[in-house]
């Protein structure tokens, strides 16, 4: 949400109702104050556009709506896969318009959405690396080729499945080395020592490296030295980090969870395997490991996917023109 408000706000008047992780605090407007502000439209006569994202955002807008007779157009975006409450359906039929942000995700809909506008990421802060081999030596942890899996480290996310491909694979390929990069909470140490221990009966201790949390502007880096970017959760809501990667410049094996069987092109930037499979974890990987130059195009393939439609920039003005339009 942030980075769609940095181009929004150059191209629209528009407030955040609310500080939390706000960088530019003039933005913000307290409740109280948007339903004073919106007790009259417009001085074209226009209604304001009240965009929520969340369930606790749709009962703000329709409590500004109906009860404080609020001005404005209720817009919901949705990214949720799973079935919806009665209650959570009945506030997103109170809406005036509602967007998915993937074909999965309007799957989940009471109703069919009035646009599926997808999530963008900013393609100038995740770029390919000059010299992918370097940028991978660079980083000190050893192969010739890095592969990983970044998010928080936890069973939901599929990194047992990432180990356990590697564990079996690496022998057959010994210039990767792959890194496990993301927070540990303490309630997943345990599941984390498990797959150390598991590594280690494995002779990979030395070749499957858990990070911890790094900090935020390491991350770039880390995408665009990879070669091959894993993404295996079992639910996802979108999924940036599938864009992320791509426009990194690297190949990625994904889930068909959030929004990526949408984005990867099989074959072209990378595959779609099923969740919690295994198999399908191992064969795809073992598929791209052994082909490293055509591991190398789908990274250039996946770059050039974002770049003509995942910006977050185009992400901006698609929602800018669909709320001028409910005028």
């Amino acid at each position: 949400m942030l980075q769609v408000l940095s181009y929004q706000k150059t191209q629209i008047n528009l407030r955040v109702m609310g500080t939390h992780f706000l960088p530019d605090q003039s933005l913000a407007i307290s409740f109280w104050q948007t339903a004073k502000m919106c007790r009259a439209p417009l001085k074209n006569g226009k209604w304001r556009v009240f965009h929520a994202r969340r369930v606790d955002e749709m009962i703000q807008g329709v409590l500004l709506k109906y009860l404080f007779k609020a001005k404005i157009k209720l817009v919901f975006s949705s990214a949720a896969q799973r079935k919806r409450s009665a209650s959570t359906v009945w506030l997103t039929r109170k809406m005036d318009a509602v967007i998915a942000v993937s074909k999965r995700s309007a799957g989940f809909l009471c109703d069919p959405p009035n646009l599926v506008s997808p999530h963008g990421v900013q393609v100038d802060d995740y770029l390919p690396a000059k010299d992918k081999l370097q940028a991978w030596a660079d980083l000190g942890f050893g192969g010739k080729y890095g592969v990983g899996i970044l998010g928080r480290v936890r069973k939901q996310k599929g990194v047992h499945l990432m180990v356990e491909a590697c564990i079996q694979l690496f022998d057959k390929y010994p210039d990767y080395h792959c890194v496990v990069v993301g927070a540990i909470s303490s309630s997943n140490k345990e599941f984390v020592e498990q797959l150390k221990s598991k590594a280690e009966k494995a002779n990979m201790s030395d070749r499957i490296t858990f990070t911890g949390e790094l900090p935020f502007e390491q991350i770039p880096k880390i995408f665009s030295a990879l070669s091959l970017v894993a993404a295996l959760s079992d639910n996802e809501g979108f999924g940036l980090t599938v864009l992320e990667a791509m426009s990194s410049g690297a190949a990625v094996l994904a889930t068909e969870a959030g929004a990526w069987e949408d984005i990867v092109r099989p074959a072209i930037d990378g595959y779609i395997v099923p969740v919690n499979n295994q198999q399908a974890v191992t064969e795809k990987m073992d598929l791209m490991l052994s082909n490293p130059e055509k591991l190398t195009q789908m990274g250039i393939e996946g770059r050039k996917h974002v770049e003509t439609n995942y910006r977050v920039e185009d992400e901006a003005t698609r929602l800018i023109e669909f709320f001028r339009s409910l005028q």
